[in-house]
This record gives structure tokens, C-alpha cells and sequence, in this order.
């Protein structure tokens, strides 16, 4: 099966999980004939033979499977083996090599599939060649939180004696990531909202950029950034790297990536507008009034833990409090939150403090967390996508998850249409809401036990 390259330029070099490569030779997607528009927004030729020809033929050549395997330094080399990174993802293993050797690189992949190191590699690698107190490398992504585990993850590769990623987000003190940036540093992590303020006010200076990441690239623009994506790339040397990496190739990527990368390697791996196949999807259509119920009955089965995701901001809260009261341990994230506040109940989720996190779409993308057994979608999302990205929370790296979707009333038809855009089939389970509840746990009549764990900055009232 062939992975297309979309229209947006016109010589890319394109891989599939075969290792088959192909050189594409149609006009740009602008002016391409015979081109239809897919469930993503992205425009797809009707016949392949209209617009792909096979260019000329190449040895196929050897996979590599570890990151011992890779022309990285010794320093780079050994921190991978400390941080126990041993075996490479298929995204990976297609995109870290053209990356290395400078070329662009757009990639596509299921969410959960270590997107992050595919371009931290690379780009770490560049700058332990290339060390500078300038800013040579800035990465962008859509929310704090991504921003926050990026640079955790950046500071566990980091050589010795290279100088601090510099942390540029909004939502916390700017005294901070101003001192950092005055210290010197050569990355630059970033939201766009944040950077864009700083370039204005000339705290930044962007002149010897010479590599740029956008990840979640679908997301920021789902967001609204793309008028400050536009103006930070302004500022930027026209002369770059550019590595793109998303869940999605929508319209509106496709036309930034056509704007501001120069003969990017497409790499596409597996379908991005399907679950993992180590996620088992399961459906419960229930009456109106009986949605707690089954989430209650859900979460007395489970032993992992558990993500719930819900639509609007006021239901992450009811909800998340109702399961505390019935002595569950939960915590909430969601975009009214302080940042203080989400920091904290996305940490005590990680490390196992709090069984259940309960979150709006502001955590279905691009968040990692370790060993979610279950994500269950209390509420639909707007978009069919992000019914992929919430499931994509569990199941992750190989390992088994399961995402559990409960429906009730007009629901329904929104879960069946999900599944028409989606073209899939959720298996249905049925419930007896009439089973006996297992008897709530015994709590305390205290102000601790009528609201959530008090998290860091947080006021009870």
C-alpha cells in the first residue's frame, strides 16, 4: 500500500512502512487537476496513475531498528542508553536519518507513536556540533503542558555543560524565562501566544535560527496561532531547517508546509484518522440519567488509571468533584485552571497520586502519560478527530489500553456519525444500570472530602 505525498511540492521524497520509495512530479495543490477532498480537508487524487510516477529505482536499503544504530555522538548515544531508549518507532526510523543530514521532514503518525524524539534527536545532535550561546534551534507547540514535557524531555538528553533550554509560555511569570533567555541559550521552547509578545518587546532574538520544529502543527492552527505562527517565521533566517510534525496533514498545514519548507521529506506512517490496534473501543448507550451510573460501575472495574474526558470546562469541574465525593481520588485539567493548578494534577496523575484526571480536549493532544489503562469519553468532542487523539492517551508505545465511550440520548446519533467519518465500528456493550452499586467509600465529612485534593496555588472558598 502506498503512502501519497500531498500536492505541496513537487519533489519529496516519500516513504512507506515498505521502505519503497517514490518521486512525485505533479503540479502543486493549488492548480492540480482531479483532486477530491477527503474526511481530513486535505484534497486526495481519485487515481493514483493521475499524478504519482515512479522515479528512478533505488537498493532498498537497510532498516535500522535501534538508537544504537544511528550516527549519533558518543555523549548523545550514552544518554539514550541511561534514559533506557533502545528501540526505534517506525516514525523514528524514517524520519531521524533525512533529519540528521539537514533536509526538511514533514511527519505524520498515530499519536502515541515518540514523534517527540524524532526531531529532539536531531536537533540535540545539531546543536552538540554546532554549540552557540544564540538561539540556533526553536521549537513550537500549541500548550503549556506539551511545552513543559518537551523541555523535560530535552533536559534528560542534554548534554553536559550545554546550557538550559529556555521555556517561553504564557500562563506563569515571565521574570523567570526572561533570565533564562539574558543567560543564553541555544533552544528556544515555545507557545506561539507567548513568543510573539517577546518578539515584539525585543526580549528574544530569533537572527541565528537555524532550525525549526512545529509540533502539533494541526493544533496550533485549530487553536487560532497561525497569525502568530506567521509572524514569529517572519523573523526568523529564510535560510532553515524546518521539521513539521503532526497527527493530521490537513488543508491549512498543507498550506503552511507549501509556504515555508523547501522539498520536505514526507514521511507517513499507518492511519492518522484511525485508533491504535492496541486499543480496544467499546460503546454503551444508555438512558437519560444513567450516564454516572456507568461511569461509576467503569471505574469500580478498573485498577489502572483511568482519563475521563468531557466537553465544556463546567462539566471537567461537576464531574471531577461528584467522583472525589464519592472517594475516588481525582484531579481536573482544564483551560480555566491556574497554570500552578494544572501542573500539579497532571504531576499527581503521572506519578500515580490521583486514579482518575478528568479533562477537557486541552489533554488529548500531545500530553504523555505512562500506563493510562483506560480513557473514557463521558462527553462526544466536536470533531471526529479528536475522538482519535483522546483514545490515543492510552494504548501507547505497544503497550494494550482501552477507551470506553458512553452516549445517551441524541448522542447516539453523534457517536454513529464519528464512526461513519471515522470508518469504523465501536463494539457495543450492554450495562445494568439496576446492579447494585459497590458501597462508596467511607469519607470524611471535611472541607478536603467536599472538594478536590487542594493542588499548588489553589484557594479553597
Amino acid at each position: 500500500m502506498l503512502t501519497l505525498f500531498p500536492r505541496f511540492a513537487r519533489h519529496a521524497v516519500v516513504h512507506d512502512l515498505d521502505q519503497i520509495y517514490l518521486r512525485l512530479s505533479c503540479p502543486p495543490f493549488r492548480s492540480a487537476p482531479n483532486l477530491k477532498l477527503n474526511v481530513s480537508g486535505v484534497e486526495t487524487p481519485r487515481r493514483v496513475s493521475e499524478c504519482v510516477t515512479t522515479g528512478p529505482s533505488r537498493k532498498k536499503q537497510e532498516s535500522m531498528t535501534t538508537f544504537s544504530e544511528l550516527p549519533l555522538s558518543a555523549g548523545l548515544q550514552q544518554k539514550l542508553a541511561a534514559a533506557q531508549f533502545l528501540n526505534l518507532t517506525p516514525i523514528q526510523e524514517q524520519s531521524i536519518p533525512p533529519a540528521l543530514e539537514g533536509k526538511d521532514v514533514i511527519g505524520t503518525a498515530q499519536t502515541g507513536t515518540g514523534k517527540t524524539l524524532a526531531f529532539l534527536i536531531p536537533l540535540i545532535e545539531m546543536l552538540t556540533r554546532e554549540p552557540s550561546r544564540n538561539a540556533r534551534a526553536l521549537v513550537l507547540l500549541p500548550t503549556r503542558e506539551l511545552a513543559m514535557q518537551v523541555h523535560e524531555q530535552y533536559e534528560k538528553l542534554r548534554r553536559k555543560g550545554a546550557p538550559k533550554a529556555a521555556l517561553v509560555i504564557g500562563g506563569v511569570s515571565e521574570k523567570a524565562q526572561i533570565q533564562g533567555l539574558r543567560a543564553g541559550s541555544d533552544l528556544v521552547i515555545a507557545t506561539p501566544g507567548r513568543l510573539q509578545d517577546f518578539i515584539t518587546r525585543r526580549l528574544i532574538d530569533l537572527r541565528h535560527v537555524s532550525v525549526l520544529v512545529l509540533d502539533e502543527a494541526d493544533r496550533m492552527l485549530d487553536m487560532g496561532f497561525l497569525p502568530s505562527i506567521q509572524r514569529i517565521l517572519a523573523v526568523l533566517p529564510q535560510k532553515r531547517q524546518t521539521l513539521c510534525f503532526s497527527a493530521t496533514m490537513e488543508q491549512s498545514v498543507a498550506s503552511l508546509v507549501h509556504d515555508y519548507m523547501r522539498d520536505p521529506v514526507r514521511v507517513a506512517l499507518g492511519s492518522v484518522l484511525k485508533p491504535a490496534e492496541s486499543v480496544q473501543l467499546k460503546a454503551y448507550e444508555v438512558r437519560p440519567g444513567e450516564k454516572l451510573g456507568v461511569l461509576r460501575q467503569l471505574l469500580y472495574g478498573e485498577q489502572g488509571q483511568t482519563l475521563i474526558f468531557t466537553r465544556t470546562k463546567r462539566g471537567a469541574e461537576r464531574l471531577a468533584k461528584t467522583l472525589a465525593r464519592d472517594g475516588f481520588t481525582a484531579a481536573m485539567i482544564h483551560g480555566d485552571r491556574s497554570q500552578s493548578q494544572r501542573n500539579g494534577a497532571l504531576s499527581g496523575f503521572q506519578e500515580g497520586r490521583f486514579q482518575i484526571l478528568v479533562a477537557t480536549d486541552i489533554a488529548s493532544r500531545g500530553l504523555h502519560v505512562d500506563d493510562v489503562a483506560h480513557v473514557i469519553n463521558y462527553d462526544l468532542p466536536k470533531m471526529a478527530e479528536d475522538f482519535i487523539h483522546r483514545v490515543g492517551r492510552t494504548g501507547r508505545a505497544g503497550s494494550q489500553g482501552r477507551a470506553s465511550t458512553i452516549v445517551t440520548g441524541a448522542e447516539v446519533l453523534d457517536l454513529r456519525s464519528i464512526e461513519r467519518t471515522l470508518k469504523l465500528r465501536i463494539e457495543r456493550m450492554q450495562t445494568d444500570p439496576s446492579a447494585p452499586e459497590q458501597p462508596r467509600r467511607t469519607v470524611q465529612n471535611t472541607l478536603a472530602s467536599r472538594t478536590l485534593t487542594a493542588l499548588p496555588g489553589e484557594v479553597f472558598v
